[in-house]
């Protein structure tokens, strides 16, 4: 690896990161060999909020992908994914770069994907889907009462 982090006893942050003096989130390890991005969730760090009501139509949208990669460590084993620029016509906040954008020296120009923060919009679908089989569950009993 370019990079390794060793931390010094079993658990905890072992990566910090800041935007300007405030914690924005960190890498952590814990005593079972795992580890957690956590990210800045904390309302107080948030306006305007809301409830996500669209999720279903937006997974609706989503185009989930198998893939084998062309570069990398591993070319031959099946992944699973998306296609960042169809992400982006969705959930745009999700996706870093453009399209087609050209690959400078150093490779940086391909686009890239926030699979963390599709968490939301499938919990709000999952909401969705379980209130909309509550309904039908009640009518259903609603009509076998009859």
């Amino acid at each position: 690896p370019a990079v390794t982090m060793t931390r010094k006893g079993n658990a905890g942050r072992a990566l910090d990161f800041y935007s300007g003096t405030t914690f924005a989130g960190g890498i952590y390890v814990n005593g079972n060999n795992q580890t957690a991005l956590q990210q800045g969730s904390d309302y107080r760090l948030k306006d305007d909020i809301t409830s996500m009501t669209d999720g279903i139509n937006k997974v609706k949208q989503l185009n989930p992908i198998y893939y084998k990669s062309k570069m990398g460590f591993d070319t031959t084993t099946t992944q699973t994914g998306f296609l960042a620029h169809e992400v982006q016509s969705v959930i745009p906040t999700l996706v870093e770069g453009e399209k087609d954008a050209d690959i400078d020296e150093r490779g940086k120009g391909y686009q890239t994907l926030n699979y963390a923060g599709l968490a939301p919009t499938a919990i709000a679908a999952i909401k969705e889907l379980i209130a909309k089989v509550e309904t039908l569950e009640a009518e259903v009993a609603a009509l076998k009462s009859n």
